[in-house]
């Protein structure tokens, strides 16, 4: 498929069939987000997967809100997304290198987030980022340490619905050439 095609094709997704995604197609999807670029190539992005569905019925329930619940509810996959704190955008001693500071981390994981998301449509997969989600029953039940930031909630999938393309701004309006 070409890059375009997938571009274009990626949609966020709120329905999924209940059917289980192979574990090599999970790996390869990591494995793109793995290629993606980072600040001073530091590497932080890091993937927690659930696709148990007791663990996945317990982290939908407990972790999301209803809406997100409802979202992705028969999403076979759920991955994390987290960075390292400080390293992305720091120096080696440990001050950050702009005003930014944990942003160019924020940064550098939708660079991978991004990656693994185009993957997947590639793989005829689907996905839905998701951002509103409870840090600290996150943090918990997955035994995520202290020094890794969550930032997103991805649901992997079958899509149970072809949503049509959303209308999209013009290059003359994001733009500016100089």
């Amino acid at each position: 498929m070409e890059l375009e095609s997938v571009i274009e094709q990626r949609r966020s997704i709120r329905k999924y069939k209940n059917e289980m995604v192979d574990l090599e197609k999970i790996k390869q999807i990591i494995q793109a987000g793995i290629e993606a670029p980072s600040w001073k190539n530091s590497q932080t992005a890091r993937y927690h997967v659930i696709s148990s569905k007791e663990l996945l019925e317990t982290f939908k329930s407990t972790c999301l809100p209803e809406f997100n619940q409802e979202n992705c509810k028969d999403a076979p996959v759920l991955i994390v997304s987290t960075f390292i704190k400080d390293r992305s955008g720091f120096e080696r001693d440990g001050s950050p290198s702009n005003e930014l500071a944990n942003g160019w981390g924020c940064y550098d994981l939708g660079l991978h987030n991004q990656n693994m998301i185009l993957k997947a449509t590639e793989l005829g997969l689907a996905t839905l980022i998701m951002g509103i989600r409870d840090e600290k029953k996150i943090r918990e039940m997955l035994n995520i340490p202290t020094e890794e930031i969550i930032v997103a909630v991805i649901a992997l999938g079958i899509g149970d619905i072809e949503p049509d393309r959303p209308k999209r701004k013009s290059v003359a309006e994001v733009a500016t050439f100089y």
